[in-house]
């Protein structure tokens, strides 16, 4: 309903400022066709098939260039000539389905007008455009319908790239110019309370389903607007999923599972779009369901399953430059909530320090995610991030800190070829001397790349048997120490 409201905003306040509105409602005498006069009388077609063919001549890769910018001006034309064509006296009272119902039949009437030139699946598409232009996210719509898209990359109004299954291919989406992109990124974060312009040109936000979204414009941004989305899941992957997805062993799962079962803290680290979310999501489902858990998030993407959860956000600073809500603040705020459980979405900053002294005061088995290539860079980059905090501690203050909280590191990565595996699971022991000790006790080795060069590799158990044992057969969830018994794993 927020797409509604927002799509009837968005139609008063067009057909105000409309050449072919005259503010009351009802159409200008002077609307002209649909179809510019100069349109071509065939537009190219497409089956949407892809066949092995020459390439084509300049002269046809032209023609088409121009069918499809013919194309985009006539839906722009269409959207404003059905904005100034609705009763906008009636559109605050309208139900969803009347409204679409009401655009819907304003879009067609006018596409008949020229029907010679338009066929009825063109007819069709160019209505369907329209709407998703009034009510949802233009010509984004399309993309954000398609489940196997995970990540929606615009560099530009007229380049648009998605990432399918782990292989990134360019769209045949396109923007009318760079203010129809700026238009689309300010209505999802105008729903979200935040905003972008040239004095904030970058910001984070999140849609209704969940996906996260990063904005750059002018004038940082040279080529026109950038947008990131990443997308989730209307269904967050499961523990199945994993195993399925040969992302993880059966073995590796229930050491992960007794460990956050017997509450021990654990920090998620890999690069981006390695998955940490998600291994934090599906870990989070071994949480029992009578402990409270508080999260907390820059923007929120978790989706755990437990009824007993409290969710947080952090809140940019506004146009006044005040208000600003950090996840330091959120991460102390929570800690007066009476929780069983911290989950921090990611450690990026001071925060880090507050984290840390949470989970050595009485929250075990809290979670957070951090970016690293490998786990000792885990460690080295929260010694460096508990440092900002301002205040001047001894190294061997703040990894004996760390040595304390910290018990298990999972390492996740991206490999060649999209696969997302967790390559590493190892163990903090304590200290010797100033230096952190750590071991591995479960490994993913890459040994190549297949005929279309997908990673190829294999886990295995590195023989070292885990000191938290003892901890967590005290907590109700004995590991058996076979499981850890050097060998090969099988997925």
């Amino acid at each position: 309903m927020a797409w509604i409201r927002k799509g009837q905003e968005d139609l008063v306040q067009a057909a105000n400022n409309s050449p072919n509105g005259n503010g009351n409602g009802r159409p200008d005498e002077s609307i002209p066709d649909v179809l510019p006069a100069e349109a071509p009388a065939e537009t190219a077609k497409s089956n949407g098939t892809a066949t092995a063919v020459a390439e084509p001549a300049p002269e046809e890769v032209a023609e088409k260039s121009g069918d499809d910018d013919w194309f985009l001006a006539l839906k722009r034309d269409l959207h404003q000539q059905v904005i100034s064509a609705i009763n906008l006296g009636a559109v605050g009272n309208m139900r969803e389905e009347e409204l679409r119902l009401e655009v819907r039949r304003q879009a067609e009437t006018l596409c008949q007008r020229r029907a010679d030139l338009l066929s009825l699946a063109e007819r069709e598409q160019l209505v369907n455009e329209v709407l998703d232009e009034t009510f949802g996210l233009g010509p984004l719509e399309p993309l954000m319908r398609d489940p196997e898209i995970s990540d929606i990359l615009i560099n530009g109004p007229k380049t648009v790239y998605i990432e399918k299954k782990g292989r990134l291919e360019k769209s045949s989406v396109a923007f009318h110019d760079e203010q129809h992109v700026l238009q689309v990124v300010q209505r999802i974060v105008a729903q979200m309370g935040r905003r972008v312009d040239e004095t904030c040109p970058m910001v984070d936000a999140r849609l209704p389903d969940g996906s996260r979204l990063n904005a750059i414009i002018k004038p940082l941004a040279l080529d026109g607007p950038l947008v990131s989305i990443r997308r989730f899941g209307a269904r967050p992957l499961q523990i199945d999923d994993l195993i399925e997805n040969h992302s993880i062993t059966k073995e590796m799962l229930q050491f992960l599972s007794a460990c956050v079962e017997g509450r021990t803290n654990v920090l998620i680290s890999g690069g981006t779009g390695s998955g940490k979310t998600t291994l934090l999501n599906a870990l989070s489902s071994y949480i029992p369901p009578e402990e409270r858990v508080a999260t907390i998030e820059d923007a929120a993407e978790l989706q755990l399953q437990q009824p007993h959860v409290v969710r947080m956000e952090t809140r940019p600073e506004n146009v006044e430059g005040e208000g600003e809500v950090s996840t330091r603040d959120l991460v102390r705020n929570a800690l007066r909530m009476r929780p069983d459980r911290i989950i921090v979405g990611e450690c990026r900053g001071s925060e880090a320090l507050d984290m840390l002294q949470a989970m050595n005061t009485g929250h075990d088995g809290s979670l957070t995610t951090i970016h690293a290539n490998t786990p000792r860079d885990a460690l080295s980059r929260l010694e460096m991030m508990v440092g900002m905090a301002g205040f001047d501690l001894p190294i061997w203050v703040i990894r004996k800190q760390v040595a304390s909280a910290i018990n298990i590191v999972v390492q996740v990565a991206r490999l060649m070829g999209g696969v997302r595996k967790i390559v590493k699971i190892s163990e903090i022991t304590g200290m010797e001397g100033d230096v952190l000790s750590m071991h591995d006790i479960f490994e993913y080795k890459q040994t190549g790349l297949d005929e279309n060069r997908v990673a190829q590799g294999y886990f295995s158990a590195t023989g070292i048997r885990p000191t938290c044992l003892n901890k967590l057969a005290a907590s109700g969830v004995p590991v058996p120490v076979e499981l850890f018994e050097r060998r090969m794993l099988s997925t």
